[in-house]
């Protein structure tokens, strides 16, 4: 249980790449964690070490696989009964992989819009009677293409879609006590061996700053939302240096 002022996120997702940067930010400004993860537990477990080191007892680990709808509300709950109070839902956590037209399956599309926009939407839901209490917040994690979709990758960007519908949808009816806002990252380096969407090339001729983005350019975009934007709500930031001037 943790003292009954300092702050609680949970991040979903939040074992390593942008999750576990977002993890490290909400940290540092004094939040206690959340720390979900599905199956990276050597990850999660090394960030907690991380974290604890420099606050003891700061951060909990959930484990839970966001595609089985029915475990979300009692993941909620959990994290409740741990910590006693919810400040901040971070819903990080998505799957991304190509889907060429003619070949989409019904697994691809229900995986890709269980981890993108069923989750986050349920996760808030349950979430949404401790954030009232105490006037939080929801970010959502979508995708500059959800307005634009990428060729190949057509139920992502509908599930990203749905999940900016989400975002509108729940500041209205969360409001006046919790906001809900959204970021829309452009091309983010996360990984050397992650399959990207765009090239370097792509990158650097397509975006006004000519740089691909990094983890903790969302993470303070999220802390930003969060700690520092009291009455923005129902927004849908990108965070993308310009890439979408170019699609």
């Amino acid at each position: 249980m943790n003292s009954v002022s300092t702050k609680v996120a949970l991040v979903t997702g939040a074992a390593k790449r942008v999750g576990a940067d977002i993890v490290r930010v909400l940290h540092g400004a004094g939040f206690d964690i959340a720390l979900h993860y599905r199956g990276s537990v050597a990850e999660a477990t090394a960030l907690k070490l991380e974290l604890e080191t420099i606050r003891s007892n700061s951060v909990a680990l959930f484990q839970c696989d966001l595609n089985q709808l029915t475990e979300i509300a009692p993941l909620v709950q959990n994290v409740l009964a741990h910590f006693g109070r919810l400040d901040a839902l971070v819903n990080n956590a998505s799957s991304f992989y190509p889907t060429p037209l003619g070949e989409i399956t019904v697994d691809q599309i229900q995986d890709l819009f269980a981890s993108n926009a069923f989750a986050p939407l349920l996760l808030a839901q349950a979430a949404a009677p401790a954030l009232q209490k105490t006037q939080g917040a929801i970010v959502n994690i979508v995708d500059i293409y959800a307005d634009r979709p990428l060729p190949r990758y057509a139920p992502y960007c509908m599930a990203k879609a749905a999940l900016v519908a989400a975002t509108y949808a729940l500041a209205r009816e969360l409001g006046p006590n919790v906001r809900v806002n959204g970021i829309a990252p452009g091309n983010i380096i996360w990984s050397t061996n992650m399959e990207k969407a765009e090239t370097p090339q792509i990158v650097l001729e397509r975006t006004a700053l000519k740089r691909q983005g990094g983890p903790l350019d969302i993470a303070a975009t999220v802390k930003f939302l969060i700690c520092d934007a009291p009455y923005i709500t129902g927004q849908i930031l990108r965070v993308d240096g310009g890439r979408w001037l170019f699609i």
